[in-house]
């Protein structure tokens, strides 16, 4: 009897659970478009999932692997990117150059870059990402979207949104900023911050609600940032108005951040989920 009593608990408790899953996943008003639910093992799905590779942008000591587990695995429903303290071969170095992403030999810090470029693109929704971030000097974690029209004319003018940036020096702020190209393309900014005393301790829900007239930029569902969308230019060419990739690093060092605490390594930025809704109707 009690093995009868035990059995229906359990499967009470899985039916529970995916029921929750599900009911988790609606949204008033939004029909779920696109997701990762991280519910597999192994590396990021190949099929929604591209790399950055080596030293890219900002003067960042990390040197971004491609596939290493390393530096970025999927495994109890989570997404891990790691950042490590370690030597690790450039392969984009040239003997006597002054270029900061060729002059070394070695990286002395490793990390991981993902984005769906390539492989999804959207225009106006809601881009929602819970994540449990990591801490110390010099760490710079981000979830952050490019226009996809971004190789042909390049940035400021492709627009970024920065949905969460966070860096380890303010342990207790969250950064969120929309970039873009005035007429001059010259680099044109809007943001806001939010301050929370959890942020290393629990995992918290990034987002955006963004359509042909506003983006509103939250934590856990507050709202912290508003920004009108013709504020970068009237009609289709602003870039606001056209689909954007999303990305999903850790960056280490460069003038921001600032030094990297090595004593911390290794950190690790956890991603839980990633969904992309899309409004009813709309």
């Amino acid at each position: 009897m009690k093995q009868v009593i035990v059995i229906k608990i359990l499967l009470l408790t899985l039916f529970g659970g995916t029921v929750f899953l599900v009911t988790a996943q609606k949204k008033k008003g939004w029909t779920l478009v696109w997701q990762d639910e991280f519910n597999y093992k192994g590396l990021p799905d190949a099929k929604k999932w591209g790399y950055e590779n080596g030293h890219v942008r900002n003067q960042e000591q990390q040197y971004y692997t491609h596939a290493r587990k390393e530096n970025i695995a999927v495994n109890n429903g989570l997404l891990t990117i790691t950042g490590n303290k370690e030597i690790y071969p450039n392969k984009a170095y040239k003997k006597g150059s002054k270029e900061w992403q060729q002059k070394d030999s070695l990286a002395q810090y490793t990390s991981a870059s993902i984005n769906t470029d390539g492989f999804a693109g959207w225009q106006y929704g809601r881009i929602e990402v819970k994540a449990k971030l990591p801490h110390g000097g010099g760490i710079w974690p981000a979830i952050w979207m490019l226009g996809t029209n971004g190789q042909k004319i390049g940035w400021p003018g492709c627009g970024e949104i920065d949905i969460m940036e966070f860096i380890g020096n303010h342990p207790t702020d969250i950064y969120g900023t929309i970039h873009y190209g005035d007429t001059a393309q010259r680099h044109r900014s809007s943001g806001s911050k939010i301050t929370d005393f959890t942020l290393q301790n629990d995992f918290h829900v990034f987002a955006i609600e963004w359509d042909k007239d506003a983006m509103d930029l939250f934590f856990d569902n507050k709202k912290f940032h508003h920004f009108v969308i013709d504020s970068a230019g009237n009609g289709n060419n602003n870039p606001f108005r056209k689909p954007f990739y999303l990305l999903i690093n850790l960056a280490m060092g460069a003038e921001w951040p600032g030094p990297i605490d090595d004593t911390v390594l290794p950190q690790q930025f956890i991603i839980d989920y990633v969904r992309l809704y899309k409004k009813k109707n709309g």
